[in-house]
């Protein structure tokens, strides 16, 4: 039987390495997954949506995660003429290959969900989902306070972003962190030879049965 034995030195330095790949690869992952363009928006528009369920499903698609227990639901009506203002909203919407352009005038349901991992202690992100007769027409993101929207591939790519730079910080600490345990290990090494000298000068001292 073949047995691998490791010192403690060789444990820790190992034991900071798998923590640190693991950190580079969860980093890369959601990266990935938030700006790997998921969504396919085709056939985002033709999805039938008809439970809070399957609105959290077409987020996800989008690559955002969203509280299913915050479903707020509301009836708005297009505007049949448009400014400028709402022209630019519509241009937001136009980002997930959706647009109101055919609803001008009519009734749309208006639900909202709360995006945790876009929300803090600046404001509440939230998801707002337009549909008509069950059929996806508008996505978008809302920051309140504030009425702030924002298209979902700006807010893809503004994750994207940020989940890289984590990855890049954490490639930067890794030397970091083996620096400090290699003068650890020295530290420790220094200790013992001290040690080992010290019973040297005294092992003729010992009492001998």
């Amino acid at each position: 039987m073949f047995v691998l034995t490791m010192g403690k030195n060789a444990l820790r330095r190992a034991g900071a390495a798998i923590a640190c790949m693991a950190c580079i690869a969860g980093v890369l992952a959601a990266a990935d997954r938030l700006g790997g363009g998921t969504v396919t928006t085709g056939a985002s528009a033709q999805a039938r949506i008809g439970s809070v369920q399957e609105m959290a499903e077409y987020f996800t698609g989008l690559g955002m995660e969203v509280d299913v227990t915050t479903a707020a639901a509301d009836r708005v009506k297009i505007p049949r003429k448009w400014d400028d203002s709402f022209r630019a909203f519509n241009g937001v919407i136009a980002e997930s290959g959706l647009s109101l352009e055919k609803y001008k005038g009519r009734k749309v349901e208006k639900w909202t969900l709360l995006c945790p991992a876009l929300s803090g202690a600046e404001g509440q992100t939230y998801g707002v989902l337009l549909l008509y007769k069950e059929k996806p027409v508008g996505v978008y993101l809302l920051t309140q306070p504030g009425g702030e929207v924002t298209g979902v591939e700006s807010a893809r790519q503004t994750m994207a972003e940020a989940a890289l730079q984590q990855g890049e910080e954490a490639a930067a600490a890794a030397p970091e962190e083996e620096a400090e345990i290699v003068s650890a290990d020295i530290g420790d090494e220094e200790a013992e030879a001290a040690e080992a000298a010290a019973l040297a000068e005294t092992a003729g001292e010992w009492p001998v049965d």
